[in-house]
């Protein structure tokens, strides 16, 4: 579904991706894994279109990426999660989900049912600034607004970032349940060993802006974690 081919991206002098590869197959929940400042948050901006690359090839469902507009990249059917949330902390729940809906191909104002089967906090607290909801709420609420879309692929950075415990355990749920029930294809940077272990499906390790290990989340081993994860 998705494939990067022999990415390169540069800040300033700085050569941040080398030569990266990346297939996502349809159907998986692919873990970008790393040390902090390794590349994964850069390699998600430049998937997403937010940074520049300066070689390579980013493919989705067939469509060459790299000369599409961020916009044009939801409409094609991706889902966007960012670190650190970035919700409109200002804006209602029901606003910060509503903000997806323009982006949507039927142009629907009616924001889907299931969000709320998926997570009904929102629906209790729809009228609440977003900025109001615990961290774990706005996390929920932003996994919320990627999925008004109704992506074929959904990217998350580090959902898992600052919540609280039950919570966590919660969106994994919730991401197994949505790819297994809906076919929905993902692709998350997680640094929680555990988390990653249990929700995806296949892994990817980039040291350095390289990728320097992928398989099968089995293949996942100690002695890998310890050569690329260990700090």
């Amino acid at each position: 579904m998705l494939a990067v081919r022999a990415l390169n991206q540069f800040y300033g002098g700085s050569h941040t991706l080398w030569d990266v590869d990346l297939s996502v197959p349809a159907g998986s929940r692919m873990c970008l894994m790393g040390r902090n400042g390794m590349g994964k948050t850069t390699l998600l901006k430049c998937i997403m279109g937010l940074l520049r690359t300066s070689s390579g090839g980013i493919t989705f469902d067939g469509t060459e990426l790299l000369n599409c507009p961020a916009e044009h990249r939801a409409r094609l059917g991706i889902g966007y999660v960012p670190q650190g949330r970035e919700i409109f902390s200002h804006l209602s729940v029901e606003e910060n989900l509503r903000v997806g809906l323009g982006v949507r191909k039927n142009r629907t104002r009616a924001i889907p049912s299931r969000i709320f089967d998926l997570f009904p906090v929102l629906r209790q607290m729809l009228n609440r600034r977003g900025g109001d909801l615990s961290g774990g709420q706005q996390q929920q609420l932003a996994i919320g607004r990627a999925l008004v879309l109704e992506p074929k692929l959904l990217i998350l950075d580090e959902p898992t970032e600052g919540i609280q415990p039950n919570i966590v355990h919660e969106i994994g749920d919730i991401l197994i349940r949505l790819n297994r029930e809906e076919g929905l294809t993902m692709l998350l940077v997680e640094q929680k060993l555990p988390f990653a272990r249990r929700v995806a499906s296949e892994f990817c390790i980039l040291d350095k802006g390289r990728r320097v290990a992928a398989g099968a989340i089995g293949e996942l081993t100690d002695e890998v974690v310890r050569m690329h994860l260990s700090v």
